[in-house]
This record gives C-alpha cells, structure tokens and sequence, in this order.
C-alpha cells in the first residue's frame, strides 16, 4: 500500500457518508441559487438595470455572486418572502369570500329593501308579507317578488 491513503476509501461506510454529504450540499447550494434569483425577481424597490446586474452577478459568478447577495441583501429576504406570502393569503380570502357569497344578497338585506319599499309606498302590505315568506323560506329573491301583477295594476 502507498503512504498517502485516503481515510474515507478505507471505511466504505464512511465513504458513502462523504458522498451523501456532498450531494445534499450541492442541493442545498441549487436551493439557495434559485431562491435568491426569486427574490432578485420579487423585490419591488429594485429597478430592472439593478435585477439585471445581480441577476448576472449570480449567473456568471455563481458563488461569489450568492454569497454577497446574502451579505448586502440577505436581511430583507425573509420579509419580501413574508410579504408575498401575506398578500397571497389575502388574495385567497378576498376570493373565499366572493366565492362563498356568490353574488347573492343575504335575507336580511333582502327584507331592509322589502321594508324600504314598502316605506316608499311601491308595495302593499299583503305583497310585503307575500315577498317576506319567500324570502324567509328561502324559495326566491326578493326582487322576484316585488314585481308581482298587483303592484302594476295601483
């Protein structure tokens, strides 16, 4: 045997372990590559000369380039990264909200306009209790009710 031997090759074991601890760092390193381009892209008080520049930076110059990214720019990551993810959540309930009201006025809204209506004098009282129970139960809208044939013939 040489002199100079390798301690990882003499125990395979070990050696499977260094090849391991390579691999997740070299993936890690893509991880950190590519989330660093996201923010580059993502943040908002960056002109688009200056995302060109450090988006070059990390390209042509990969680790140097991520390394002082993380340096000048790292701080304000996490709160870019927050900030989208708040306005995402917002969006998301904005949209649950729509959704789950699907454009449809509640009862309640319903019988104040069928009270305004009636204070106005556009229906009369048997028409109102008519309109209300359909509304109550929930078999139609109360404008569906509102225009019904007596209300024409006043």
């Amino acid at each position: 045997m040489s002199a100079q031997t390798y301690l990882a090759y003499d125990f395979p074991l070990l050696s499977a372990f260094w090849t391991m601890l390579w691999f997740f760092l070299w993936i890690m390193w893509f991880v950190l590559l590519f989330r660093i381009i996201t923010d580059i892209f993502r943040d908002d008080t960056m002109n688009g000369w200056a995302k060109a520049g450090w988006l070059v930076f990390c390209v042509v110059l990969p680790f140097l380039g991520v390394f002082v990214y993380v340096i000048a720019r790292g701080k304000n990551m996490g709160r870019r990264e927050i900030k989208q993810a708040r306005a995402q959540q917002e969006e998301l309930n904005a949209y649950i909200r729509q959704t789950a009201a699907g454009g449809r006025t509640s009862s309640v809204d319903e019988l104040a306009r069928l009270s305004e209506i009636r204070a106005h004098g556009d229906i009369t009282d048997e028409e109102f209790r008519r309109a209300k129970d359909l509304v109550l139960t929930g078999h139609g809208p109360a404008e569906s009710s509102g225009a019904t044939p007596h209300a024409s013939g006043r």
